[in-house]
Formats: structure tokens, sequence, C-alpha cells
């Protein structure tokens, strides 16, 4: 049968442990549920299976909550007599105990620094952010291109600002080679990189951008660490989280190798608050989840979404998650029991229960499960009471939390800012540039202008120098003695001077000076 984690066992007397197979760990999932229904201890119970046996995980700690799996379970919980009965129940040992686990927070406060380059985001989750119009969408995709060629590398928001800034005052040039580039567009797409950094998500943005590698990791004892993202403050801006969330996973579909059907996930990602990720959302960002639902699983990674209905998820991907944790739905309308009805449907039907009404009255704590059995086929629903977890139930303290942060390897590497040369330094450059040349330009002009007025001024000078001897002018005297050498030497040296002085009002005195010489 292989490696199994052991998810819980059958509730009202009847015993029938509910596994899932380890090997297809990377056929996706879902866990779904009303509010207090059980999902967060659901999806602690299943990130703890994973990294026992080796299979690094990612999630998104929505309410803080998830951070005990940092820290054992004790006996001295409120819950411990509630655990412990409900494992007599299913058959189960309890064994506290703490997890690896490397705390990773967007704003860098609760955890590391986790970052993506502009570049990496690309325009599509980039306009989906900023909530961009079609024709600003395509200046933004004008801007990519752009920079592509230019080799204006776009690592954070200052970039991609600076290139839009270029764009604005080169906007002819750019539309006649690209297509029409509005100012208008540009306009509106600052103002929305604005929000984005009052918002603090400009610290989401740079590098040392996050490798993937470091998501994937395992302890020295080969459990797999899991990767708790702080998401508590995140999910003030709900965009900014599903954005990052959708990066993450385009970023491990594109970089990581097919593996086929392994024995066991290279990662398993849990994405909560999974409604997020589809409301409003556009057909081509449908369709990008969509494709990377389909093929991520060949290369080894599992995609479990956590939400409360199932028709939060579109139909297409829903198909695609064979290994199902159904917590409580509540049919107080008539949506409500139209959305319990399609989600009973979905199920492989059990004689004994109906599942609709299943669904409908399972306990906290209790869910209608159904795993992917051997050739991949799905089990048969059954009513699941799930087992206690092995770590600490709720959130760690902040000196735990600390202490766990200090001693990873994660710390030295991701904690500084690296602000290297890119778009905003390389456009600084050329405008620093061509404000020298400009000047330069400038002055040799000025420079010329000044040459030729000298010029000017020393042809009318000669002529002033000019004497008339009765016979006509003649060039000035050239006798030799003392007096003629000295007139000759004194005209010379107020040419000079006239030349060094440069400036009018000395031009003006020089001649007054000269004149009263020639008069002699």
């Amino acid at each position: 049968m292989g490696v199994t984690i052991f998810v819980g066992g059958g509730g009202e007397g009847y015993i029938a442990p509910q596994n899932l197979l380890l090997k297809y760990g990377n056929r996706h999932g879902l866990i779904a549920g009303a509010t207090g229904t059980g999902k967060t201890v659901t999806l602690q119970v299943l990130a703890e299976g994973f990294s026992a046996q080796g299979v690094p995980v990612f999630m998104a700690d929505v309410k803080g909550d998830l951070s005990g799996l940092a820290a054992a379970g004790s006996e001295n919980h409120k819950l411990h007599e509630a655990f412990t009965k409900r494992a007599a129940q299913i058959g189960h040992t309890i064994a506290y105990r703490p997890y690896p686990v490397t705390f990773w927070d967007m704003f860098g406060q609760a955890g590391h620094p986790i970052r993506a380059t502009v570049a990496e985001m690309g325009p599509l989750l980039l306009s989906r952010l900023l909530e961009l119009t079609e024709p600003q969408e395509g200046v933004l995709n004008v801007a990519f291109r752009l920079a592509d060629e230019e080799e204006l590398p776009l690592l954070d928001l200052k970039d991609l600002q600076a290139l839009l800034t270029f764009i604005a005052q080169h906007d002819d040039d750019i539309s006649a080679r690209y297509g029409l580039v509005a100012t208008t567009s540009i306009g509106a797409i600052q103002r929305r990189l604005l929000v984005l950094e009052n918002q603090g998500a400009a610290q989401m943005f740079g590098e040392p951008a996050l490798e993937l590698a470091d998501l994937m990791r395992t302890d020295a004892n080969g459990h797999g660490v899991v990767n708790i993202l702080a998401a508590d403050k995140l999910m003030n801006s709900p965009r900014l989280y599903a954005t990052f969330l959708l990066w993450l996973l385009s970023e491990l579909f594109e970089e990581l190798p097919e593996v086929g059907d392994p024995d066991k996930p290279k990662l398993v990602f849990f994405f909560d608050e999974a409604h997020l990720l589809f409301n409003d959302a556009p057909r081509a960002l449908v369709e990008k989840v969509e494709q990377v639902a389909r093929l991520i699983r060949s290369k080894g990674v599992g995609i479990y979404f956590i939400t409360q209905n199932p028709a939060d998820v579109p139909d297409v991907i829903l198909g695609q998650l064979g290994n199902r944790v159904q917590h409580a739905l509540r049919a107080f309308t008539a949506k409500d029991q139209k959305d319990l009805k399609a989600a009973s449907e979905t199920y492989r039907p059990n004689p004994r229960f109906d599942i609709s009404d299943a669904i409908r009255d399972v306990g906290t704590g209790e869910a209608v499960t159904s795993f992917l059995e051997a050739k991949g086929i799905p089990g048969i629903a059954e009513r699941t009471m799930v087992r206690p977890p092995n770590s600490q139930l709720g959130p760690v303290d902040q000196m735990l939390r600390a202490g766990v942060m200090a001693m990873s390897p994660m710390a030295a590497k991701y904690s500084a800012p690296v602000d290297r040369d890119s778009a905003y330094e390389r456009l600084r450059a050329r405008a620093e540039t061509a404000a020298r040349e400009a000047e330069a330009a400038e002055a040799a002009q000025t420079r010329a202008a000044q040459d030729a007025a000298r010029s000017k001024e020393d042809a009318r000078e000669y002529s002033r120098a000019r004497r008339y001897d009765g016979e006509g002018y003649r060039e000035p005297a050239r006798r030799s003695g003392g007096s003629s050498r000295s007139d000759s030497l004194t005209t010379t040296l107020a040419k000079s001077f006239v030349r060094q002085l440069g400036t009018r009002t000395g031009q003006a005195v020089v001649r007054g000076i000269l004149g009263s010489m020639f008069k002699r």
C-alpha cells in the first residue's frame, strides 16, 4: 500500500482509519468548511504528517495559530483531556513533539524577509495586483519589454517607477516603436504603485530574492522543514496576499524539473483563504492557476486549497483535487443548500450514510474525508474524526519565535536588503551623462560666441589705431626708438588685457585707456 499519513478515524463508534497515501500527496487536495469547524487543526495535522515523512511544507499563517508547529504540545493544554479521549476513540497514541519550522514575513517583522523582484513577478501578476485596466496593462507590458531590450533590470519598485518616468519623458519615440503609450495610463500606474508602497509592499520587491531551494529543505533528522509565512498583517491587503502566493506557485512550476510520479512530494503547498485567488480574477489569471494546478504535480509539488466553501474554487480546478477533507457546511439559505448538494456530489458515495447530511451535521474536529487509493482511485467518503496534533495548538510566544529565527540559517542570508545596479541607477546615470554633455555643449557654444566677439573687437581696435598723415591712412607706426617701442608694447598689453578680462565693462575701460594713448 505504501507509506501513509494518518489523518483520523471513524466517528460514532465506527473505526475506519483514514490515511493519505504519501505517493499521492502531489495529487493536490481540498480542506473546506465553515469558520470554527476545525480546518486549522486539519491543516496542522497534515503539515505534521508530511514533515515527519521528510516532505517540506509551505503554508500561510492567516490567523497566527500555525506557529505552534515549532513547539511540542503539552498535557497542560486545556484541550489535552478532549484530545486524549478522541485519540483513544480512533486508536491513536498522541506523541507530543515540535517540528522544524522556518518563519517568513513579507514585512520582515515576524519572520525572515521574503522578497521577489519586479521582473520575476511579471506584468500579468503585477497588473492583477495593481488592478490595472487593459490599456494600463498594455503600457506595463511595454515597460517590461523596454527593460529587456535596454538591459534595465527591474528589481524593486523604484526601478519600475524610474522606468515609467523615462517612458513618459520619451513617449513619442516609444509610441512610435511599440504603439501608443498614453501618459495618462503611465500616471495611473504610478499612482497605483504609490498606494502599494504606502501599504508596505515595497519591502516585498527587491533582493536578495527568495531561492526556491530554501523552501525545500530537511533538517538533520531528515524531517521536512515547515515554512510558515506570517500572513495576519498581509491579509489587510488580500490582493497582495493572493498575488504573492500565485507568484510563488508560478515560480515553482517554471523552475522545478519534471520528476513524474515520485514516491513522495518534493514540496506541499497549502493555500489558505483560497477564494481570494479567484475573486474577480480575469480569465487569463484563472487559466494560469488551472495550468499550474494541472501540471505542477509532475514536478513533485502538491497544492492544497483551504477555503470555507468548495464553490469558491472553479470547477476546472476543483476536479483536480484528489484528497479531500470536508468540514461542516451550514445550509441556512437556498444558496447554502445548493452549495451543500453540489459539494456532496463530488464524493464517491458511501451506502452507510447520506453525504449531504453528514457534511451538514459533522461536529467541530470531524469531517467527511476522501483520499486517493491504489491506482489513484478516489476513496469512498468516510465520516472521520481528525486526530489531535502533536505540536502545540495555538501560537507560540514571541521569545520562542525569536529564538527559532535566530537559529535559522536563513537569517544571515535574507535579513539585509541588497540594492545593486539596476534600472533606477542606470537611468539616473544616463540622465547625468546627458546633462553633462548638454552643459559641455552649451559651454563650447558660449566660448565660440566669446571668441567671435573678441575677434570682432580686435578688428575695431585695429581700425581705430590707424592714423591719418595728410596723404592717407597708414598702419600704426613701427618706428624704432624707446617711445615707439613703448607705445607698441603698451598697445599689445592692452589688447591682451582685453582678451583676458572678457567683459564688456573691462573692454570699455581698456578702450578708454587706448583712446587717450592714441590722442597724444
